[in-house]
């Protein structure tokens, strides 16, 4: 019998990252705090995964820069569409005014 080898989809890793994100949120009571901790994180592993699919990351810099920034901003557009279309209900209110300054008055 042969092991059959499960990959996990972009998706799935995703919600595993978002599970440890709400858990964390609920533990310091700041959604802030810690969606500023993942874009953090976020730019420091593409930074490394740039670094090591590049040949010459000072030559490719500012491509990688573009690469990676249309890739964010695509993914969310995308969601602030799915949030717009789908309000999430917060579990908590936000800890600072970092999050309601996108709020329309």
């Amino acid at each position: 019998m042969s092991e059959q080898k499960t990959e996990l989809t972009m998706y799935q890793i995703a919600d595993q990252f978002i599970a440890l994100a709400n858990q964390l949120s609920q533990q310091e009571n700041d959604i802030g705090k810690v969606g500023t901790a993942m874009r953090f994180a976020s730019a420091r592993f593409n930074a490394f995964e740039a670094a090591i699919k590049s040949t010459n990351l000072a030559a490719e810099k500012d491509n990688a820069l573009e690469w990676f920034s249309n890739e964010f901003k695509a993914m969310l557009n995308e969601n602030l569409d799915d949030h717009i279309a789908n309000p999430p209900v917060p579990a908590q209110q936000p800890a600072d005014d970092a999050v309601k300054m996108f709020k329309a008055d």
